[in-house]
């Protein structure tokens, strides 16, 4: 696929994203598969979506996923109980917690915190101190997980996109999800569609308000977000 070709096709399922959540997505047929479910979006219809700039014909940063994804949760929530989905080193957790979050990382594998990272604001290396820690579960995430948090972030978290819209259905907390892969999850995509908008259209069946958004790094760069649940959103 060219660049161009690329950077449409992004624009695309932008597009597509923020029609589903508009509520204006047709309803698809019945079948044994919840995402193929008919969908009441009648409720929908004047539902406020966030509109983000296209940095589709930006130049993308090449890492910094975390620095990002850290810039753009602090502007869209106050501190607040976060899960770390798949958080790998934790780094988006530690970044979180100098900002006043209580975040911890749910993650299989314990891996320690990097000792250095690039403060992409000041353009400046920020040490992390040798005996600096971050709250950690080592296990796979399960529904009843959320029970603790008030968002959850998934960034790409393999096999996981599913289990958070379930968990903030369940225990009304909110999410950041940016789906790569449907390896491992429990349905998949009907023809033509991608896996992104049929998780959009589960979270909206499963009446949850989402909105699409997008950073600037390259991949996978569209995000999902459910702000509204019991913790006053």
């Amino acid at each position: 696929m060219t660049k161009k070709a690329g950077r449409l096709r992004s624009i695309e399922t932008f597009q597509k994203l923020e029609r589903i959540s508009e509520g204006n997505a047709p309803a698809f047929p019945a079948s044994n598969c919840a995402e193929d479910e008919p969908l009441d979006l009648t409720s929908l219809v004047q539902q406020p979506i966030q509109v983000v700039r296209d940095s589709s014909k930006t130049l993308r940063m090449k890492k910094f996923r975390a620095q990002l994804l850290h810039a753009w949760l602090v502007r869209t929530f106050p501190p607040c109980r976060a899960g770390d989905i798949g958080g790998g080193k934790g780094l988006l957790s530690y970044m979180l917690i100098q900002d006043g979050w209580k975040a911890t990382v749910i993650d299989p594998f314990d891996q320690p915190l990097p000792d250095k990272y690039k403060d992409i604001a000041s353009d400046q290396r920020v040490k992390i101190p040798a005996e600096a820690r971050v709250p950690r579960l080592a296990a796979e995430f399960r529904m009843e997980q959320a029970a603790d948090f008030d968002v959850l972030i998934g960034m790409h978290a393999h096999a996981c996109n599913a289990a958070i819209i379930d968990a903030a259905a369940a225990y009304g907390c909110g999410f950041v999800i940016f789906p790569c892969c449907v390896i491992d999850e429990p349905f998949f995509p009907r023809l033509g569609v991608q896996w992104i908008e049929a998780l959009a259209d589960y979270a909206v069946w499963k009446g949850l308000e989402i909105f699409p958004f997008r950073l600037n790094f390259k991949g996978q760069n569209i995000g999902l977000c459910h702000k509204k649940g019991t913790w006053g959103y």
